[in-house]
């Protein structure tokens, strides 16, 4: 089995040792090349290089932006002839991931351990095993996702949280919580709701003040604790929308004491939520705020979410 395994040398979890560690695990298994990322978006070219060059696998160490260039790169590779039967996941490579950011969300709903030693352990008995299964995927405009998207005060946050990163402060609840309440009263324009949500067929919804989007459960994790807006969110369904039409206090307050509770099912008036949806669109007057994954990746007026089912192979 030939393989890549693609390296994010900043991630925050693992040292030039561990990652030693790694590659001799991975070559007592499967033909190896190891391949380091220089570049926000280099990971994507080398995922499309590996996946034209004929691989059976490619492995990523990093958190889950690497995990999602690297999808991104696989999704939108021209694989050789030699693999143009079958499905598309089966025509592309399989992908695993070794936990090596701070959150790592999608290795996690895959049902890795969090720290990487114990996920490649796992990974190296599913390659033994020959254990995957094919997830469906995000697609936001032109670029997929795994695990969520975001598009309002979310986003934002993520924002907030990547320019405190740039400046030294190490990514923590805390630094998310502080974030987000400086967002909230300061920063956003929460009395004045203008997202729109627009499916086929169906009345619109309007007046949404921030969006939330998920492919899996949990949306993220607090340390261990998940954090499920959507919780039957699944990678073998549609896209699942949990909407605030108002971000007042009391309300807002209670919806995120509802997702973090042990037994999540967010309601109340000012709640919308949507399941296993196939196609919608984000409209604001307003520019909002978007991220995919964890990525914050500007601002838009505009969006138009859809799910892609049986997208990849994972090893799980």
């Amino acid at each position: 089995m030939r393989a890549v395994l693609v390296v994010n040398p900043k991630a925050t979890t693992t040292s030039e040792r561990s990652r030693d560690v790694l590659v001799r695990a991975l070559r007592s298994q499967v033909d190896l090349s190891v391949r380091y990322t220089r570049r926000r978006g280099h990971a994507t070219d080398l995922a499309r290089e590996a996946a034209q060059e004929g691989v059976d696998l490619v492995v990523t160490l990093g958190g889950d932006g690497t995990v999602n260039e690297v999808v991104n790169g696989l999704m939108t590779a021209d694989p050789p002839t030699i693999r143009t039967g079958g499905s598309p996941a089966e025509r592309l490579p399989a992908l695993a991931t070794v936990p090596g950011g701070s959150t790592n969300v999608f290795a996690r709903a895959l049902g890795l351990p969090r720290e990487w030693a114990d996920g490649t352990s796992m990974i190296l008995e599913g390659l033994r095993l020959g254990r995957s299964r094919t997830i469906g995927l995000g697609r936001a405009d032109d670029r997929y996702f795994t695990f969520c998207a975001g598009f309002g005060l979310d986003a934002a946050v993520i924002h907030r949280v990547e320019q405190a990163r740039r400046r030294g402060r190490v990514s923590s609840p805390s630094l998310y919580f502080r974030s987000t309440l400086s967002h909230y009263f300061l920063g956003s324009h929460r009395r004045h709701p203008t997202i729109s949500l627009e499916r086929p067929g169906e009345p619109a919804e309007g007046e949404l003040a921030t969006v939330i989007i998920q492919n899996t459960a949990p949306w993220t994790y607090l340390g261990d604790r998940e954090v499920n807006p959507n919780p039957e969110a699944s990678f073998d369904l549609g896209l699942d929308v949990m909407a605030l039409r108002q971000l007042r206090v009391a309300s807002t307050t209670r919806t995120v004491t509802q997702f973090l509770s042990r037994h999540p099912d967010p309601r109340g008036k000012q709640v919308l939520r949507l399941h296993d949806l196939e196609e919608f669109t984000l409209v604001s007057a307003r520019p909002q705020a978007f991220q995919l994954d964890g990525d914050y990746l500007g601002e838009r007026h505009k969006v138009r979410f859809t799910s892609v089912s049986g997208a990849l192979r994972v090893i799980c």
